[in-house]
């Protein structure tokens, strides 16, 4: 079943990827693209929307949203066990991410994601981050979201690790609040494990083999944001684990 499965989604991804991607760029690319608003949209954001939740579509995805993405400047943070995580999230709020700095060479992801504004890190590099902390602060302080996943890792999916401090300072430093965002895959998220990148598997290999899956349920819950607070990034960090882990649970 998992071959027929690949067989019969793999037209629709090449309509996805030959016809609609090139639309997609040319539509990012316009000039103005990010001025041009529909109901408070930009056409820019309601382009990576759609495009992110057809590509979910492809690969059998049935996405369910709870709860409502906070506007303007606000840093999204999200529990991470999978490349798709950033299309899911991207299917329902554009969002610059935060990635590592080797998503930049994957085929297509790192084409896309370098398009919707991704920063990236380079792991290990103190002037990297120091880099990407200050591309943080200024975009938020003009009004424009960001989305971090601050286990810093995808993880097995069994379980949600340690929330790095250190990522929320921006937020603290612009005084912007901030979401957490629960992923969860299957009926009571029992296909944690089965999206994630399995041991020693790269991101071709977890690709192609999501796209042979059964079909199966994405949530996406946009839960009670957490204000910036005297507190500081280490209560931040602790508040936004506690709610994602409870709603996991839920």
């Amino acid at each position: 079943m998992r071959m027929l499965r690949t067989l019969l989604r793999l037209p629709w991804l090449a309509f996805h990827l030959g016809v609609l991607m090139p639309l997609l760029v040319l539509g990012l690319t316009f000039p103005g693209s990010r001025r041009m608003a529909w109901n408070g949209e930009s056409l820019h954001s309601r382009l990576i929307r759609r495009w992110s939740a057809g590509l979910l579509r492809v690969f059998g995805f049935r996405i369910r949203r709870f709860g409502t993405p906070l506007p303007g400047a606000v840093l999204f943070v999200a529990n991470h066990v999978s490349w798709i995580d950033i299309e899911l999230v991207h299917s329902q709020v554009w969002a610059g991410f935060v990635s590592k700095a080797e998503v930049q060479n994957w085929p297509l992801v790192g084409w896309l994601s370098s398009l919707g504004g991704t920063i990236y890190h380079h792991r290990g590099s103190q002037d990297s981050l120091h880099g990407v902390m200050h591309q943080m602060v200024a975009r938020l302080q003009e009004g424009r979201p960001i989305a971090v996943f601050p286990e810093g890792k995808t993880l097995s999916g069994d379980a949600i690790g340690v929330f790095h401090a250190r990522i929320f300072q921006p937020a603290v430093v612009a005084n912007v609040p901030t979401q957490p965002v629960a992923l969860r895959y299957g009926a009571g998220g029992d296909a944690q494990t089965i999206v994630a990148f399995q041991p020693g598997e790269h991101f071709m290999g977890n690709f192609v083999r999501l796209l042979g899956e059964p079909g199966r349920t994405a949530e996406v819950h946009f839960l009670e944001p957490v204000p910036a607070t005297e507190d500081g990034r280490r209560r931040l960090a602790e508040t936004c684990r506690e709610r994602i882990i409870a709603a996991m649970a839920r």
